[in-house]
């Protein structure tokens, strides 16, 4: 980037500068995050853990993640804070170098926590600058944003099997230099947020931040609970592979944990190009329809991948992530069309929902994996999906810009 980030002002323009920075802040950030699962497999065989210790500790950093935003996106809501992703990032450092060093269970569980405090400060605002940015485009501003995060997400096995594994716990601390570049880049964000905010202040503009829908109240808390139903369906499917795929691999297939960690790493990449997606089709076309696409279209694979092998395993795992991931933005900025004006609190709350089902999904499935067995499960969790025809009864709306 040539230019500071404050010259670019035109509140009607994209501010891609601005988007990248986020979503390449995401990428750090979900990097981090996704290492906790990465290295489940190392912990469990160095500490003896059964599959609901794990639970518990991907419940407890998915809860660190997830309690605390939406009343963080409702206090920036009424008192934006500029350079609060840093400090959110802050919390994910001191987190990481405390994970280095743990060596019993209950120091793992405080480590994620702070890791966890870290993601629920840095996604409602970050989400709101994405929109400020967004001139307008919210499906794509949202999709690069997360994007990002995706990503991210998807390199964590990856640096887990080339470094994690082969130097041990203690080299996660060398991923707090991650956290300073990234502490970097967000106070540069920071400085453009808040010269955005001066200047709609000063100027009294509206911005895209101020739009508005026909829907009675009624018909909106019954999308809004529809919308947290397919969240729920998404994120217990998605913690089922997050969480258990590379034990599953190993398990049904005899291969490596190198070796499962590229077969995550795959599908981890899949959702990132079904995030980057969903955006801007539902932009295009609407967002009912992405949402029902991805939903529910990932429903034949999902019920197939029980039944393959490991060939079309690798196969399946990329249609159910890209399917599936290009459902978020949409439901996203469908639900902060339906609740105009709270865009913090809409984020903080479908954000941290989100991060809250996967928590408990994670914990659920690995305590009914120890008291079943992981085939079971992941036939069970394969049907799903098809909670997608809730879609249906979402209604059609249309966005104005408030007079």
């Amino acid at each position: 980037m040539t230019k500071h980030f404050s010259e670019f002002n035109k509140d009607k323009a994209t501010v891609f500068p601005v988007l990248f920075a986020l979503s390449f802040s995401h990428l750090l950030n979900d990097t981090l995050q996704s290492l906790i699962p990465s290295i489940y497999p190392i912990i469990k065989s160095n500490y003896d853990l059964t599959f609901s210790q794990i639970g518990l500790i991907t419940l407890t950093f998915q809860f660190a993640a997830s309690l605390f935003q939406p009343l963080v996106g409702l206090y920036t809501d009424k008192k934006p804070q500029p350079y609060s992703l840093a400090i959110g990032m802050t919390f994910t450092l001191t987190g990481l170098a405390f994970l280095s060093f743990a060596n019993h269970f209950y120091f793992i569980l405080i480590s994620v926590a702070l890791i966890g405090t870290g993601s629920s400060i840095f996604h409602p605002e970050s989400s709101r600058m994405a929109n400020a940015a967004s001139g307008g485009r919210r499906g794509l501003a949202q999709s690069v944003f997360q994007v990002g995060g995706n990503a991210g997400s998807s390199f964590g096995p990856l640096l887990a099997a080339g470094i994690i594994v082969p130097y041990g716990q203690r080299s996660i601390l060398w991923f707090t230099l991650v956290a300073l570049i990234a502490i970097t880049v967000l106070r540069r964000v920071g400085k453009w947020y808040k010269n955005y905010l001066l200047r709609v202040h000063l100027s009294k503009s509206k911005t895209w931040e101020s739009f508005d829908n026909k829907l009675p109240k009624r018909k909106v808390i019954i999308a809004v609970i529809i919308l947290l139903v397919l969240i729920f369906s998404k994120y217990f499917y998605m913690a089922s592979l997050t969480s258990y795929f590379t034990f599953y691999l190993i398990e049904k297939f005899n291969v490596s944990v190198q070796t499962s960690q590229v077969y995550l790493f795959i599908f981890l990449f899949s959702i990132a190009v079904g995030t980057l997606l969903g955006g801007p089709i539902g932009d295009k076309i609407g967002r009912k329809y992405v949402i029902w696409v991805s939903i529910l279209g990932t429903a034949p694979f999902a019920i197939a991948l029980p039944y393959a092998n490991l060939f079309w395993t690798s196969v399946l795992i990329i249609p159910i992530g890209v399917i599936l991931a290009s459902a978020f933005s949409a439901i996203l900025v469908y639900a902060q069309e339906l609740i105009p004006g709270k865009l913090g609190l809409v984020a903080g709350l479908f954000f941290g929902f989100a991060f809250g089902m996967g928590g408990l999904g994670s914990a659920l499935i690995g305590n009914l994996i120890d008291h079943t067995d992981i085939y079971f499960v992941f036939h069970l969790c394969s049907f799903l999906p098809l909670i997608g025809l809730l879609t249906a009864f979402l209604p059609n709306i249309s966005t104005t810009r408030k007079k």
